[in-house]
């Protein structure tokens, strides 16, 4: 059951990629899917028996290396924490590769699709069932070449291959980090696994490294690691470009896999992070910084996927400063519930771009929710979870949230609060611009596109339902075990908080204010957009005509791309041409041409003195003999 749900994704992925060629595309497809689902079934039942049942395991494969004081084995470990995220993971991706038989079924390849899909979440499974530093790395970068492999599917458009190198780049940005953390763990613990590591933190608190507390700086170095797969300030902008993949991937990407790997090491690590304070008000910061950031951009978009691209990165935001302020259990609980609404909102955005002959922008849509109106209720439902309204999955992991930052009682929690509590306002008016501009109004697409408008096949329809479950009662259901009473059974020691520091005691006497301040400006946010895009959609343009500066800075995103550009692309391009104009052409290659020339010319002007003529020869050697004769009666 333990290792079955990690490797039968993989077993899916090699009979997909080497053997859909012969068994054609069809079954290649379906063979994927069923091997996702018997990960998915044996995931649950790991959950069941981990997670709820109380009995965690670790399943030894095999020594993976040993070398000198380096060893560590290659294990699946199966705590609550891992259960949660093998359970999620595989559910969540047997959906998306379902919904992906109906969405690909008129690719070229949909073979070589399904192989890097299953591979993807091969490589997420080993990352969370990791039993040490190394191991957890081997899927980290796994995840990270799936993903480039399934942003760039379809490479034949150079947008697709940019987008691909741009998310492999960043992200290799973020990995030093990680690698040097992982380097300066092994000098403070001289082991990368993770028992070894969490028994003896308290024997390293007053470690010192370059005048640095040494717990300081691997929490530091991880989070910055963290930050490139999870895409927080500063690393995030590979994630709206990632929109260039097919849906489905988005959905994968976005809900259950590859940007959640940085919240859950972090919570992995909380036995370490919890005795690094200033580590802990860095990720508080940035997450909250992230979370109001990307909800200000998602404002304005009109690519209905790179809105919920941004919503992805905003949420993101409020998992790390949950995470900040030591309530690691409900940063773990909003992965949870969002990857349900999450994966609901990309794959029916998926059935919408289907639906009208693969349009994104929203602006050439409209009137359309009586021609999809299974595609439009789950729209509802998913952004009603995202909003955080009563009594969906959101509402209870955000409103935690939220309650926990301030229950905290330092400067960086109510600092989280705010960009928070703004945040959640500007996700709820986002959230239903839209739902207005997608499914209301007057249709702004031409008349073929409108003809042709129809809702998916039922194979899409299916994951779609499911997970419009999943968006309404995970929160509820789930949320006695994340957050609740029988939480410490629950968690079973999977995660660590200070006895000093019990956040879940503290969020037990959160103020009342906080979770009717929370829906107040949920709420607030989608009155505000049912206003102004329903009855008043001449506001929007008036706004960004008296306002262009602001509103050009919210649609090119901040300018992080164009700064990054100035800052990095450019001088490293003007670098590269003069290494190669310079350093390569005239001074690598210029030496060793060079000297070759001049024996070339030098063989060549002896050449010319074999003239094969005897009356030359006779000369040539009567003036070596007056030469001789000279020199040596000089010489005298």
């Amino acid at each position: 059951m333990f290792v079955g749900a990690v490797f039968f994704p993989l077993l899916g992925a090699c009979v997909s990629g080497f053997l859909g060629r012969w068994l054609g595309d069809r079954v290649a497809m379906w063979s994927t899917v069923f091997f996702m689902a018997l990960a998915a079934i044996c995931g649950l039942l790991a959950f069941w028996q981990v997670a709820l049942g109380g009995q965690p395991q670790t399943v030894v494969l095999f020594t993976w290396m040993q070398v000198g004081e380096l060893s560590f084995s290659w294990s699946l470990r199966y705590d609550t924490l891992a259960a949660i995220m093998v359970g999620m993971v595989t559910l969540i991706s047997t959906l998306i590769h379902l919904y992906s038989i109906g969405y690909m079924s008129h690719d070229a390849t949909p073979s070589r699709f399904f192989a890097y899909l299953s591979l993807f979440t091969f490589m997420m499974l080993m990352l969370v069932t990791a039993d040490n530093l190394v191991q957890l790395f081997f899927g980290w970068e796994g995840v990270g070449l799936a993903s480039y492999l399934l942003i760039g599917y379809w490479y034949e458009k150079d947008s697709a291959n940019a987008a691909a190198m741009k998310a492999f780049i960043v992200n290799r940005v973020g990995d030093v980090f990680f690698m040097l953390g992982m380097a300066l763990t092994f000098f403070t613990f001289g082991s990368l696994e993770f028992d070894a590591i969490f028994g003896a933190v308290q024997n390293h608190v007053n470690d010192v490294f370059l005048g640095i507390p040494s717990l300081e700086l691997i929490g530091v170095l991880l989070f910055l690691g963290a930050c490139g797969k999870s895409a927080q300030l500063g690393l995030h902008t590979w994630l709206p470009d990632a929109m260039e993949g097919p849906t489905p991937v988005s959905a994968l990407i976005h809900a259950a896999t590859m940007v959640t790997a940085g919240v859950f090491l972090i919570c992995r690590m909380s036995p370490v992070m919890e005795f690094a304070p200033v580590a802990l008000a860095i990720v508080t910061v940035v997450g909250a910084s992230t979370a109001l950031f990307a909800a200000t951009i998602g404002c304005v978009q009109n690519d209905i996927k790179r809105i919920i691209a941004y919503s992805t990165c905003s949420q993101l935001g409020y998992m790390f400063f949950a995470a900040g302020v030591g309530l690691y259990q409900a940063a773990m609980f909003h992965l949870f519930t969002h990857a349900f609404f999450k994966a609901l909102l990309f794959l029916g955005a998926g059935s919408v771009i289907h639906a009208m002959s693969d349009e994104q922008d929203i602006r050439k849509m409209g009137g359309i929710w009586k021609k999809i109106p299974v595609t439009y209720a789950v729209m509802w439902i998913g952004s009603l979870a995202l909003a955080g309204i009563p009594f969906f999955a959101g509402y209870y992991s955000k409103d935690a949230i939220l309650e926990g930052a301030v229950a905290a009682g330092t400067g960086v929690g109510m600092y989280a609060f705010v960009c928070g509590a703004v945040a959640a306002f500007l996700t709820a008016f986002y959230s239903w611009r839209l739902l207005i501009l997608t499914f209301h109004g007057k249709p702004r697409a031409d008349h073929h596109t409108m003809e042709h408008v129809h809702e998916s096949p039922l194979v899409m329809l299916v994951p779609l339902l499911l997970l419009a479950v999943g968006a309404i009662t995970t929160g509820f259901v789930f949320a006695p075990y994340f957050i609740g009473d029988a939480a410490t059974a629950f968690w079973n020691g999977a995660i660590y908080n200070l006895p000093a520091k019990d956040m879940m005691e503290a969020l037990h006497h959160a103020p009342h204010w906080v979770p009717t301040l929370a829906k107040t400006v949920a709420i607030s946010g989608i009155l505000l957009a049912i206003l102004i895009y329903g009855f008043l959609p001449h506001i929007p343009g008036r706004v960004a005509a008296a306002a262009p500066g602001p509103y050009r800075f919210l649609l090119n995103k901040w300018y992080f791309d164009e700064l990054y550009d100035r800052i990095f692309v450019q001088p490293a391009r003007r670098l590269a041409v003069q290494l190669w104009q310079v350093g390569d052409a005239r001074i690598i290659d210029g030496m060793p041409n060079g000297a070759a020339a001049l024996a070339a010319g030098a063989s060549r002007g002896t050449v010319r003195l074999q003239t094969g003529k005897v009356a030359s020869y006779a000369f040539a050697m009567i003036i070596g003999l007056v030469v001789f004769v000279t020199l040596f009666l000089t010489g005298r």
